[in-house]
């Protein structure tokens, strides 16, 4: 049963913007961290940014400065903004939600950024 979705991927050229959104039901999102995470070709899935209910946020050193995460509780949705996107930052991009007794992953939604 799929709890966590993503939509918002698509191509764009460096330097360009895209958003991600991140729906689930108000329950989830009123309890857990919310987390997205990218995995490139051949490489491990890794941290982007996270996060908690009250919305503290931490980011990778990566996306510092380029990115920003907020979430909406009353709505159930996130949002992963991408700036100054670098053809590095090509990948699948997943949301995360999770918390004490629950980890719900989302099925990931391509990113790719033409140099």
């Amino acid at each position: 049963q799929v709890q966590v979705v993503e939509s918002g991927g698509g191509s764009v050229q460096a330097g360009g913007s895209l958003r991600l959104s991140c729906a689930a039901s108000r329950s989830i999102f009123s309890a857990n961290v919310i987390g997205w995470y990218r995995q490139a070709p051949g490489e491990s899935r890794e941290l982007v940014a996270h996060i908690t209910v009250g919305g503290t946020t931490i980011y990778s050193n990566s996306v510092k400065g380029r990115f920003a995460v907020t979430r909406d509780n009353a709505q159930g949705t996130a949002t992963l903004q991408m700036n100054s996107l670098k053809p590095e930052d090509t990948a699948v991009y997943y949301c995360r939600a999770f918390g004490t007794g629950f980890d719900s992953w989302g099925q990931g939604t391509q990113v790719t950024v033409s140099s």
